[in-house]
């Protein structure tokens, strides 16, 4: 005998064992339709952008990749939907999309009243404010007075606000609703300034004509943990897109990537067999194989590979892990185990 209890878009389902699992609605529909609806950046270089032949490549790109190799034991299976800031919480909350992965950040009025559900943070950023060298300015704090090119519809335009007041310093924000506005209208000299998260900085600058004459000032003004969300009211889909992301993380700490994995079936070590699934039944927990963990790491890679090929020395932006190195390398990227 098991017990059913509805809750609202999730089914749980108690068995008598006394295991406990979310039936999803979205699981169900993404199965149904054969592919993954992912919607990301339209277009910044390391997260999510397509490449000269159109193929979508970056972490958040990453992200979904294994996300649908969870689901159909196929990587290819995904559709990209290029949303703006603006469009993004629309989308995922119209149904437009299966999962937002656009380098959001997480904050507590996005994790209540709009309604998502981040699954972790799969990217450890700061804003900060990058402007032309002969500007002759060595910290934000010397931007008094200055114009500042920043997207509307993101933190970044709060906490621009927040340092300038914090600092007692006035300013003039120009906004744009795209990014690749924003940008060119720092090129054009609009606006002595351009702010981003970190990240991001490092990304645009690439694109103007000598990226060598713009600075990024030394200052972080904010915390901007990203990661991937999904719609609140569908547990069994949220546990999925959370443990794809911590099962990422756990095989590099683990020492398990996509050259290794195969081997790594034979190993005795119990975290290695569980997360590869050649003990327990964790991937009935979410909905899927048990095979689910070693299909995305077969077929994307660990945390670590994904980390390098898209934003580190395996890149063009060349960026250093810092706070996104494992814990156990002085990092702050952990996840909870598998068991």
């Amino acid at each position: 005998m098991r017990r059913v209890v509805s809750l609202g878009l999730a089914t749980l389902v108690l068995a008598s064992s006394g295991a406990a699992f979310a039936q999803s609605k979205t699981l169900e529909t993404v199965k149904s339709r054969g592919v993954l609806h992912c919607g990301v950046n339209t277009g910044i270089a390391g997260f999510s952008a397509p490449d000269d032949k159109g193929a979508w490549r970056g972490i958040d790109v990453d992200y979904c990749r294994a996300v649908a190799a969870v689901v159909f034991k196929d990587a290819s299976k995904v559709k990209y939907v290029p949303l703006t800031a603006k469009e993004r919480f629309t989308a995922l909350q119209s149904g437009e999309i299966d999962i937002l992965s656009r380098n959001t950040t997480w904050t507590m009025s996005r994790d209540t009243s709009a309604g998502l559900n981040f699954a972790g943070i799969i990217y450890y950023d700061g804003q900060g404010i990058m402007v032309k060298k002969d500007l002759g300015v060595a910290s934000a704090k010397e931007l008094g007075g200055a114009t500042v090119c920043v997207q509307t519809g993101t933190t970044t335009e709060l906490n621009l606000a927040d340092f300038f007041r914090t600092n007692r310093l006035e300013y003039s924000p120009v906004v744009f609703e795209k990014l690749d506005e924003t940008l060119a209208a720092y090129n054009a000299n609009r606006c002595d300034a351009f702010t981003s998260d970190v990240s991001q900085l490092y990304a645009e600058r690439l694109k103007l004509g000598n990226p060598a004459e713009h600075v990024i000032l030394p200052e972080v003004i904010s915390k901007e943990p990203l990661g991937p969300a999904v719609r609140q009211g569908d547990v069994g889909w949220a546990n999925l897109a959370r443990w794809t992301l911590n099962a990422l993380v756990n095989a590099e700490e683990l020492g398990v990537s996509s050259k290794n994995v195969d081997e790594m079936l034979k190993s005795t070590n119990p975290e290695i067999r569980r997360l590869l699934g050649k003990e327990g039944d964790f991937g009935q927990g979410v909905g899927v194989d048990n095979d689910w963990a070693y299909q995305a790491i077969k077929q994307v890679g660990n945390y670590g590979e994904v980390f390098e090929c898209n934003l580190g020395s395996g890149s063009r932006l060349n960026i250093a892990r810092g706070l996104n190195r494992l814990w156990k390398d002085g990092g702050l990227q952990y996840a909870p185990p598998i068991r």
